[in-house]
């Protein structure tokens, strides 16, 4: 136990979707390689990456025609407890028909939006159900292509979702009774999740950009941003730095960045050549994003884009998809093959510094990185490195 109170301290927590702050960034200043698996565990579907707080590595994922909320010790991967519940969702498409958005975990508690848009708070320590509300059955909301892939944000004692239906396009809820708080537009779902911002709410739906008040729901700005095409998603998280907001995705619409300082917001820049990102949000060092430019089913390219011009500094061939993550000074790029790559955050040159075979079979999701471990699931294990 003072071990991982230490390693906490140390090396801090993962607590939701990208990270502390819902940004990709791995904060702690000391940051080794990952080099050693410590465990590794046989799980159920999904495409829901994991969490790391308070010595628990939490995975939520599905066994048969169970949802499921697992924790396991961080140091050991011993399962802790266990909460379920039953689901029927069917993917139309046949990748996987386990959840998709993480968890999110705040004031003791987890929150968690399954694939058929049932949400629910549970007690961190003992697993224990503190309420739950079918969202999709309340507001109408249709199945889409993949179903849901929000991952709620806690802000201010609320939880934040992109709903997706006529009745109500993104809301509020309670976090300590789920009650609804407020609801706003009547945008579709996206696989896109909020983030906070100094000027509110920042959501990308189906239809584009949408900043709301966090009080009241009122929209301070909207800006469609889709594509023309109907089988197409918004899936890339929003992306703030300051008053730049940028959104990114694929299918022909590409990105955008807007300056918030001035009202209305100005646009910076826009095209569908710079960073045209699939599912996979960039992150931010020093002015530059790094991400993953191009459609995930025809291979993609790593880039290095200067966030306030759009303009390329340099573009890597990844030979697949994957995930971008940023420990110190260094981009880890997961790629969906399993295939880890440390690479320097800097646009000045491309410097691939190392790269390992870290796991078999298929990574999509996220990793988390806390407690000194880097944890990630393929579509049968889940697995922690040191």
């Amino acid at each position: 136990m003072r071990l991982l109170l230490l390693l906490a301290f140390f090396f801090g927590d993962w607590p939701q979707f990208l990270g502390p702050a819902r940004n990709g960034v791995y904060t702690a200043t000391d940051v080794s390689w990952p080099s050693k698996i410590v465990w590794k565990k046989q799980i159920g579907a999904g495409f829901a990456g994991p969490i790391i707080i308070e010595g628990k590595v939490v995975l939520f994922h599905r066994r048969g025609s169970e949802e499921i909320v697992e924790a396991f010790d961080a140091q050991s991967g011993k399962s802790l407890w266990i909460f379920s519940y039953p689901t029927n969702y069917r993917d139309d498409f046949g990748f996987d028909e386990g959840p998709r958005s993480v968890p999110t975990v705040a004031d003791g508690k987890i929150f968690t939006y399954g694939a058929e848009g049932v949400m629910h708070a549970i007690d961190l320590t003992k697993g224990k159900k503190l309420w739950r509300v079918d969202v999709h059955k309340t507001f109408n909301v249709a199945k889409g292509f993949f179903g849901a892939a929000c991952s709620p944000l806690h802000a201010d004692g609320k939880i934040f979702i992109n709903i997706g239906s006529k009745e109500a396009g993104v809301g509020a809820f309670d976090a300590k009774t789920g009650k609804l708080i407020w609801k706003s537009s009547n945008h579709e779902m996206s696989y896109s999740s909020p983030v906070s911002s100094p000027f509110g709410i920042v959501f990308f739906t189906r239809a584009g950009l949408l900043v709301t008040d966090p009080d009241s729901g009122k929209i301070n700005f909207e800006m469609p941003w889709r594509s023309r095409s109907s089988s197409s998603v918004n899936a890339a998280m929003p992306v703030v730095v300051g008053n730049v907001v940028f959104i990114t995705s694929s299918y022909g619409t590409g990105a955008l960045a807007l300056e918030f300082s001035k009202n209305p917001p100005a646009k910076l820049w826009s095209n569908d050549d710079s960073l045209s990102a699939h599912y996979a949000t960039p992150v931010v060092k020093d002015g530059y994003l790094f991400g993953l430019h191009g459609r995930a089913e025809t291979g993609q390219e790593l880039r290095a884009v200067e966030l306030r011009t759009g303009k390329v500094a340099w573009n890597m061939e990844v030979g697949g998809a994957g995930s971008v993550t940023l420990l110190g000074d260094k981009i880890m790029f997961l790629r969906d093959d399993g295939e880890m790559f440390q690479i320097a955050a800097t646009p000045k040159k491309l410097e691939v510094i190392k790269h390992f075979k870290a796991s078999d079979g298929k990574v999509r999701p996220m990793p988390a990185i806390g407690n000194g471990l880097v944890c990630f699931r393929n579509e049968t294990h889940l697995t922690c490195y040191r």
